[in-house]
């Protein structure tokens, strides 16, 4: 049976601290968007107060949660955290969410203030304010005895570090991410560092998706000014000025019409 909560308890707090990995969901505002569901493992989640946690990103070849978060009236995310030995338990955390990008003012204050190791690789700190937890059973949710973390990823970061600092320009981090993370796979604008680097830099962003279902150009691009909510507005003020010249059409134009002569 479900418990919900308005804020995590306790209890909460230090099973979800204990977990190898979790789950966090975001999705773009537009109905033909894509929900993306991505894990995270590492020892990179840590709780403000009951009502906020954090979380250190790393980078990799999607920034969707980065996207949807970004994006103008949206913020949604939800994480999700599995039992995988003992009494078995699922727990979401439902909130709205912020990014703090590598490099920012707001970055470096919340790395120093709450004493965050970053490492080579780390894109932003993720961070969100809940307005609800839930614990349900997780019956279903098989066994599973966790082993180790991965390091490829942080290996492979470190390594291109490395390799930037020898003097190699295009292992700079800032190229890696305007190619895969300035846009999501709906073509919504991603990391900012990214895009202005895609813009100095004169780089091209990779396909992420392929076929005809796949998203057709870049939203709120600079390549287009007209967006969906422009485009809105010009339908709305059209049906407008259409009610108000059929209610009073015969007047305008009469009143506009050119007197004969004698």
């Amino acid at each position: 049976m479900g418990v919900y909560y308005e804020v995590m308890p306790k209890s909460i707090q230090d099973w979800i601290l204990s977990q190898q990995v979790f789950w966090v969901a975001t999705a773009p505002l537009s109905s033909d968007g894509h929900v993306n569901v991505s894990p995270k493992g590492g020892r990179y989640f840590g709780l403000v107060n009951e009502r906020t946690f954090w979380y250190m990103d790393l980078s990799g070849s999607g920034n969707e949660t980065i996207s949807h978060l970004h994006e103008p009236g949206n913020g949604r995310i939800t994480v999700m955290f599995n039992a995988f030995d003992g009494p078995p338990k699922i727990v979401r955390l439902w909130g709205k969410g912020r990014v703090l990008e590598n490099g920012t003012p707001e970055f470096e204050e919340f790395v120093a203030k709450h004493c965050v190791n970053t490492i080579p690789g780390t894109r932003s700190i993720i961070i969100a304010d809940i307005h609800q937890a839930g614990s349900s059973c997780g019956f279903s949710v098989p066994f599973f005895d966790f082993k180790e973390h991965r390091q490829v990823l942080n290996d492979f970061f470190a390594k291109k570090e490395e390799k930037f600092k020898a003097g190699n320009e295009k292992e700079s981090i800032d190229r890696y991410w305007a190619y895969k993370n300035a846009w999501s796979v709906d073509h919504l604008p991603g990391m900012k560092r990214g895009l202005a680097a895609a813009q100095r830099d004169k780089i091209e962003p990779i396909k992420k998706m392929v076929g005809p279902l796949a998203p057709k150009g870049y939203r709120n691009s600079p390549a287009s000014w007209i967006t969906e909510g422009r485009i809105v507005l010009v339908a709305i003020l059209s049906f407008v000025l259409g009610v108000l010249f059929a209610i009073y059409g015969s007047e305008l134009t009469g009143g506009l019409r050119v007197p004969k002569g004698p």
